[in-house]
């Protein structure tokens, strides 16, 4: 049998066609009472959903109202054809098998976490409730599809977590390639509870090191290295993500004192020299040869061999340099205040995440951990727990707040398909990286660490220490250290309660927005 092919011309003949919403020559999505459709304007209607100008029913909008273009139900406007799921019903984009999104995703899902026995492995099934209950099922197929590099990789992983292939443990997650398509599958693990909650940074740096290992050729420095990372990193992480939450920051640190020990390992092989026979011309000529941030990176490591005695402990290591960032003047501060309040065209997040660092005083590594449950709203007063009492919020402030909430981004993706937090990041469970947002503030002319400066000199020259470090969330030894910077007069302040209802201890500082 021979096949034969359309030409070009039969083609745009059948295929093609003028959308009647958009305007272009595209693809033929469908011939609507108002006219063909493209693919894309069609997809775009049946998603849109609400009240029905027309018979008042909530339903999909995909028509159009003749005279003023208001979206209408298929009812209204005279569809031939229908967009219900044939197996549950709802009305939206339909895909194969007249199947609506939701359904196709299960379907998918099914398939891919089968034991072997037609049914979902009974330890994934609280990962299938938590994808297919997403507000947006279309951003979960697209996740199915998404290709980095190997085709499919999710759904393999899925298809391989189903017949049991990985075990549900993070040391085996640790291990998979693509790391990034891995890391992602063990947050929603993590998130619906199928593993045990653990750091992301924390495993984030465990996934790291054994690639940075295999690649240190000299067995003598992999095995020092491997101790280092065991009996002096590792540690101090595990007991950071106990006490609080691992940073960006603090895991780029770790791995970065990984990196020098490593380098200045290399560096003493290349003088002929050994760790244990390390003196102290050889740590001096390192701290002449290196900038300040690689000496800081290499304390501990020096710190550890000597303690370990696997180096003289005579040695001495240079005290390091501390230097800190000028604040903003105050003028600054209340001019970057206002531009964030009033300025439209600076991203929501942004401003709400601004505002609480200017007015609050709060590091963006704790702006970012806030939940919507920390917005606590007492009739027509909106307050903001940051310490105890919770922080009253200014009229315009709050309203920023309040908008931000109902419009957050990363809300409606396979990534995050629940999020309670202020911020919420592109991953599974996780709220927006500090450093991320660190980054976009300064780019909108708000830097995080000098305006958090201005912040806290500011409310401890009109209050006293111990009621701004309860208000904010600070250690009281850090205001007494920043009073005696600014040269503050509550040195003498009597110790005891002095809690005051939660919109008494106010500062005037946030008091100039409204």
């Amino acid at each position: 049998m021979t096949r034969t092919y359309a030409t070009d011309e039969q083609y745009e003949r059948w295929y093609m066609a003028e959308c009647c919403r958009c305007g272009r020559r595209r693809h033929k999505g469908g011939s609507w009472p108002d006219g063909y459709v493209c693919r894309t304007c069609s997809d775009r209607a049946v998603r849109t959903r609400g009240t029905c100008p027309g018979c008042g029913q909530e339903r999909a909008l995909p028509g159009l109202r003749p005279g003023d273009g208001a979206p209408i139900c298929t009812t209204c406007a005279g569809f031939s054809q229908t967009f219900d799921c044939s197996r549950c019903g709802f009305e939206g984009k339909l895909l194969g098998g007249r199947l609506c999104e939701r359904c196709t995703l299960s379907d998918r899902l099914t398939a891919l976490l089968d034991d072997g026995t037609g049914h979902i492995h009974p330890a994934l099934v609280p990962l299938f409730d938590l994808l297919v209950a997403m507000d947006q099922p279309r951003s979960g197929l697209a996740w199915l599809e998404m290709r980095r590099g190997q085709p499919g990789n999710a759904s393999q992983l899925l298809r391989r977590l189903g017949l049991g292939e990985i075990p549900l443990t993070h040391d085996a997650f640790h291990e998979l390639q693509p790391w990034r398509a891995a890391a992602h599958l063990e947050e929603l693990l993590m998130t619906c509870g199928v593993l045990p909650a653990v750091d992301k940074y924390l495993c984030s740096f465990q996934r790291w090191l054994p690639g940075h290992l295999a690649r240190i050729a000299d067995p003598e420095h992999v095995k020092t290295i491997k101790l280092f990372a065991t009996w002096r990193v590792l540690p101090r992480l595990r007991a950071r993500a106990e006490r609080s939450h691992i940073t960006p920051s603090v895991r780029r640190f770790a791995a970065e004192q990984i990196k020098y020990a490593t380098a200045f390992l290399q560096w003493l092989g290349e003088r002929n020299s050994t760790l244990a026979s390390c003196g102290q011309i050889d740590i001096d000529a390192w701290w002449v040869g290196n900038n300040e941030h690689s000496r800081t990176c290499l304390r501990a490591f020096l710190s550890w061999a000597m303690q370990s005695r696997r180096c003289r402990r005579t040695l001495s290591i240079p005290a390091m340099k501390v230097s800190r960032r000028a604040a903003l003047s105050e003028d600054e501060r209340l001019d970057a205040l206002g531009r964030l309040l009033t300025d439209a065209e600076i991203p929501m997040r942004l401003r709400a995440a601004g505002v609480i660092g200017l007015l609050y005083a709060q590091p963006v590594s704790r702006i970012v951990r806030l939940s919507v449950d920390d917005v606590i709203r007492d009739g027509d007063t909106v307050l903001l727990r940051l310490g105890e009492p919770a922080s009253p919020v200014p009229a315009p402030v709050a309203a920023l707040l309040l908008e931000h909430i109902a419009n957050r981004d990363n809300m409606n993706t396979a990534t995050n398909p629940a999020s309670c937090w202020l911020f919420p990041g592109r991953r599974a469970g996780q709220p927006f990286r500090p450093d991320h947002l660190s980054a976009l503030l300064n780019e909108v002319g708000v830097p995080a660490a000098a305006a958090r400066g201005a912040a806290i000199r500011q409310q401890l020259l009109e209050l006293p220490g111990p009621v701004v470090a309860d208000a904010l969330g600070y250690h009281d030894k850090t205001t007494s250290r920043l009073i005696r910077e600014t040269g503050g007069t509550w040195s003498r302040y009597a110790p005891g309660d002095h809690a005051r209802s939660p919109t008494g201890w106010l500062p005037r500082g946030p008091a100039t927005v409204d």
